[in-house]
């Protein structure tokens, strides 16, 4: 059976998170010593000491609040990926993402957010996105809608973009972890649209879209914790997402790429416009 999460809950997670900075991740922001910044798979992928101490003040937070649900952080995981196998099945798991756009963290730009995604039996049941320098949270709640909220309680409704021509959408399109050929293709079809960009922060484009400030988005990575809490503020935004290949999400996938458009038309507007090669244009038969 699935668990179900209530607003009250979800406020509690959100005042978590925003602790969570103010201790761990705003007094170290453009305060980062050298050997406070690590690579881990790769030089872009990059972790901080306020990374992992956010993930451990979160973690031991919502261990208190809800003993023997499982906490699944981005940083542990990194460590120990078979952690990974352990939340699949359970009645409560938590999915933190302590800061999402580390590489803006690092380079000094007041780009990045923390994140929390609540699955129950598989089933993303909620999610906030809190964005340290503006002080506020996007949530969601499974069948109760999205919204933002400040720190006086004042709630905005969060709701898609309205479908538009593919020449026409803004695109937010994270290359970096497509395959060859697919991310040259990718790259070559964006001029398709009217604006593709990336803010190397999954947390902020998750809050882009489900706002209507975007219409399209796209990942080829899917680790659940980058993804989660963001799926459902688009989903309960009132928009349409899948894998590549038309099959629905589900937090437990790791791979299959996503996209996000403002309904399904839409999507499949956008997968044919930047997935798809486009024919070479015919020779004009020689004189």
């Amino acid at each position: 059976m699935i668990r179900t999460f209530s607003r009250e809950e979800i406020r509690r997670v959100a005042a978590i998170l925003a602790e969570a900075a103010d201790a761990e991740i705003l007094p170290r922001f453009r305060h980062l010593a050298a050997d406070a910044v690590r690579a881990k798979s790769s030089p872009q992928d990059l972790v901080t000491d306020a990374d992992e101490a956010a993930e451990r003040f979160i973690g031991e937070r919502l261990g208190r609040l809800y003993p023997g649900a499982v906490i699944l952080g981005e940083e542990a995981c990194s460590r120990n990926p078979a952690l990974l196998n352990v939340w699949i099945d359970a009645e409560l798991a938590f999915v933190i993402d302590p800061i999402d756009g580390t590489r803006n963290y690092v380079a000094g730009l007041p780009l990045f957010g923390v994140m929390v995604g609540v699955v129950s039996r598989g089933e993303i049941v909620a999610g906030v996105i809190y964005d340290p320098m503006g002080r506020d949270w996007a949530m969601a709640l499974r069948g109760e809608g999205a919204w933002l909220e400040d720190a006086q309680g004042w709630q905005t409704p969060l709701a898609v973009a309205a479908p538009v021509p593919v020449e026409e959408m803004v695109g937010l399109i994270a290359t970096q972890h497509l395959e060859p050929p697919l991310r040259g293709i990718v790259h070559r079809n964006m001029a398709r649209l009217a604006l593709a960009n990336t803010l190397y922060c999954s947390a902020h484009e998750y809050r882009m879209i489900a706002g209507g400030h975007a219409h399209v988005l796209l990942y080829g990575q899917i680790m659940p914790w980058d993804h989660v809490a963001g799926w459902l503020l688009h989903h309960e935004a009132g928009g349409y997402c899948a894998h590549f290949d038309g099959s629905p999400y589900k937090p437990t996938h790791r791979s299959g790429g996503l996209l996000y458009a403002p309904d399904a038309g839409s999507w499949k507007v956008a997968r044919q416009a930047l997935l798809e090669e486009a024919a070479p244009e015919a020779r004009a038969p020689e004189a």
